[in-house]
């Protein structure tokens, strides 16, 4: 019975995310080439600032403690 319930939900989550990956690539399509090219910023380079960020911080408070 146990199993049954583990595959069951093992399932509905694989269902989920291929759902949800069905939605990315309609995100991706190019707008008009007319409209301005200007783009804002994503959420990649956010990830990437928070990166750098933390890595600052990190050798910031490394070098303080030596």
């Amino acid at each position: 019975m146990y199993m049954l319930a583990s595959l069951f939900k093992v399932a509905r989550v694989s269902i989920f995310v291929f759902l949800l990956s069905l939605t990315f690539p309609v995100y991706a399509q190019p707008g008009d080439p007319g409209e301005d090219p200007d783009v804002p910023i994503g959420g990649i380079e956010l990830l990437i600032a928070a990166g750098a960020l933390f890595g600052a911080k990190k050798w910031l408070d490394k070098s303080k403690k030596n």
